[in-house]
């Protein structure tokens, strides 16, 4: 799966959160920005990451997800 094809079926699930994903091969870094997150676990924030990706993943098509979610100030502090 390509990219984009990763963050679309992301951002249909989060659809108010920022995404970024990185592809090495079939590994995927998703990274979700938003403030959905805001006083969840990082389990729980991972899980919402999981359930968008849940077909692929089955498939075998995303062999590695490494999710990662994040609320804007959270975001901002980590580049700033």
């Amino acid at each position: 799966m390509e990219a984009h094809e990763v963050a679309a079926l992301v951002e249909k699930e989060l659809p108010d959160c920022k995404i970024e994903v990185q592809v090495d091969g079939n590994h995927y870094l998703v990274v979700a920005i938003g403030d959905v997150f805001e006083g969840l676990s990082t389990v729980k924030r991972q899980q919402m990451i999981n359930k968008a990706l849940f077909q692929p993943l089955m498939d075998g098509a995303i062999h590695a997800l490494h999710p990662r979610a994040f609320t804007p100030a959270e975001w901002a502090a980590r580049k700033g």
